[in-house]
């Protein structure tokens, strides 16, 4: 059985939700993991299904994972990973990073109105319509839902960099917004964009 096959249904069986399999350098074999998410209105609609006894837990708020549960998918991988004989020299758990990959729609909806970065797999090329070079690959923008059904977008305004400090005049207009609309399928990976809010942030 493949690696990531064996490591996905291992995470499942325990009820988590697997983010990324990563191999580093000197044998480290990297497994994020995070509780199951729901939108909205799945929730609301299987509380509304649901006995009055089990809808708290079904209504529950989002959990992060914690050190027991890293521990806990640590020792059942390692028994899953030497059955299947897996070539890997230590075995790391843990929580998303704030540069977390998002993997499906599901992840894409659950982080509608983040900053994303997001990798195509070819470059822009002509659809870049002289807005942009036709050899950029790489954009990073707020995560929203295209026009099309089933598509995602990324939006961005190219502002100029400004030094610490310095003004703008009232009189600037700052520049139109852009947006490059794509699929799954064509893109490399899409990323939560590393920034660090200070100021604090809910958890979504």
């Amino acid at each position: 059985m493949a690696l990531q096959q064996v490591i996905e249904q291992t995470v499942s069986g325990l009820g988590f939700d697997l983010v990324e399999v990563e191999r580093s350098a000197g044998g480290l074999l990297r497994v994020t993991i995070d509780h199951p998410w729901q939108a909205e209105q799945e929730r609301v609609g299987e509380i509304s299904a649901a006995e009055s006894v089990v809808a708290p837990a079904v209504a529950s708020a989002y959990r992060p994972v914690t050190v027991e549960d890293c521990e806990v998918v640590t020792r059942q991988l390692q028994f899953a990973l030497e059955v299947d004989g897996a070539d890997y020299a230590r075995l790391e758990v843990s929580s998303p990073g704030i540069d977390r990959l998002l993997r499906d729609d599901k992840d894409l909806q659950r982080f509608t109105g983040e900053i994303v970065d997001v990798t195509l797999k070819v470059a822009i090329g002509a659809a870049a319509q002289g807005q942009v070079s036709a050899n950029r690959k790489k954009f990073r923008g707020e995560l929203m839902p295209a026009e099309d059904a089933g598509g995602w977008q990324v939006v961005w305004v190219d502002e100029p960099q400004r030094k610490p400090g310095q003004k703008v005049s009232k009189k600037y207009v700052p520049p139109p917004a852009q947006a490059l609309g794509f699929t799954l399928d064509e893109v490399k990976e899409v990323r939560l964009a590393p920034i660090v809010n200070f100021k604090g942030q809910s958890a979504k």
